[in-house]
């Protein structure tokens, strides 16, 4: 028995048939290659979108759109006295109240009184003062009509001579006519009638001085007079004011003093509110408070309730990142209102048709207005944007954006200095 070899089964080889393997051999190669490529593509990608990956739900994201953007002010308010005046001690001495807080008052009622004997004291002694003034200012206005009279009495009597001296003068001339007298007569009777007529000029002239001199006289006295008056009627006030007087119809509010204390000048005791007239505080953010004016309509309440208002003080001073503004009703107020109650109020600025504009966020403070980073796919591009005008909800988009965008409002500050940042989970 013979063992079969495998002679049979060999068979020859061309060259052929060996090319075609080395080009199968070469064709694996290739393919493989280019699958490395794509995949260091695909991680060279990813890598070019962030050396790390946020979370969508750590961000906010927000759609582009276009329509009329309203930039008002919405807020709440706190509803206070439009007029609570602080009452102070106009001097210092023991106070005594009347009231107590709460308690409703009428306008002129008496709500405190200050006894202040210094007060009173410099009254008194202005007082006393004024009545001396005022009877020297009578005693001159005596002096001035003796004067007057006694120089009233010297013109007439000068009148009188320069009477008798004329008809001297007649009788020696006629008396020189008839031979009975001497020339030398005649001529003194001429003499004695000149200085008659001049002593009545003189007589006349020293009335009118005199006259004036005592009008002057009196009216320097009465002018000293009338001066310590107005003193006195200023004390008088000041005492006056010692009782504290409500000014007008409303309730007393904090007081600020205990019955039989002490006080300084000037020091406040209590207050008053006006429970007819109320106003509404807000608080504004400072991006806004260039665009508020005094006179500024807007609305307080709901929406379906809200009653007629407008801007009446914008405070000059910014506290947190706010500031303060006053609103007024400008018709009926809502019955019922109570000082420290809560109030919606909203402010229209203006209205902006047809507009390109997405949520407002913190991306448009982190970024200035002038990036943003919008959403490409589920990679986070950083953009150049120009913004335009805002309100509380929304922004305007000029340039760099378009309708149907989305755009990351919230979470930026996660991103860092990347300019593409790999989004998961959207």
């Amino acid at each position: 028995m013979s063992i079969r070899d495998t002679s049979a089964q060999d068979r020859p080889t061309h060259p052929a048939s060996s090319g075609r393997r080395d080009r199968r051999r070469w064709l694996m190669a290739a393919g493989a290659g280019l699958g490395v490529v794509v995949l260091a593509g695909w991680l060279l990608s990813a890598w070019s979108a962030g050396g790390r990956s946020i979370d969508v739900d750590r961000l906010r994201i927000s759609e582009v759109t276009r329509g009329d953007l309203v930039r008002d002010i919405a807020a709440d308010g706190r509803v206070i006295a439009a007029n609570s005046p602080t009452l102070y001690a106009i001097a210092g001495g023991t106070v005594t109240l009347h009231v107590v807080a709460g308690d409703a008052v009428e306008k002129g009622q008496a709500l405190a009184e200050i006894d202040s004997p210094e007060l009173r004291s410099q009254l008194a002694q202005e007082q006393a003062t004024l009545a001396s003034l005022e009877a020297e200012a009578s005693r001159a206005g005596l002096d001035a009509r003796i004067t007057r009279a006694t120089a009233t009495r010297t013109v007439e009597q000068a009148e009188i001579d320069l009477q008798a001296a004329r008809r001297d003068l007649e009788r020696n001339q006629r008396a020189f006519e008839g031979g009975a007298v001497a020339q030398i007569d005649v001529a003194r009777a001429q003499d004695d009638l000149r200085k008659a007529e001049l002593g009545l000029v003189h007589a006349r002239n020293e009335q009118s001085l005199q006259g004036q001199g005592a009008g002057l006289d009196t009216r320097n006295k009465a002018l000293l007079a009338d001066r310590q008056r107005a003193v006195v009627t200023e004390m008088q006030r000041q005492v006056d004011a010692l009782t504290l007087r409500a000014p007008f119809d409303g309730q007393v509010g904090q007081v600020q003093v205990v019955q039989r204390q002490n006080v300084a000048a000037n020091a406040p005791v209590l207050g008053v509110v006006d429970l007819s007239r109320f106003e509404v505080e807000i608080r504004v953010p400072e991006s806004f408070a260039r665009d508020l004016a005094i006179g500024m309509p807007a609305q307080l309440g709901g929406s379906g309730n809200a009653f007629a208002a407008e801007v009446s003080a914008v405070s000059p001073e910014v506290v947190n990142g706010e500031v303060t503004a006053r609103l007024r009703f400008t018709g009926d107020q809502p019955p019922g209102l109570r000082q420290n109650q809560r109030l919606g109020a909203r402010i229209l600025l203006d209205t902006r048709e047809d507009v390109l504009m997405v949520e407002r966020g913190p991306f448009l403070e982190q970024g200035g207005g002038r990036s943003a980073w919008v959403m490409d796919g589920d990679v986070a591009a950083k953009r150049p944007i120009r913004t335009g005008v805002s309100s509380l909800g929304a922004v305007e988009i000029l340039e760099g954006l378009q309708a149907g965008d989305r755009v990351v409002v919230s979470g930026t500050d996660q991103f860092g200095d990347a300019e593409r940042i790999r989004i998961s989970g959207d």
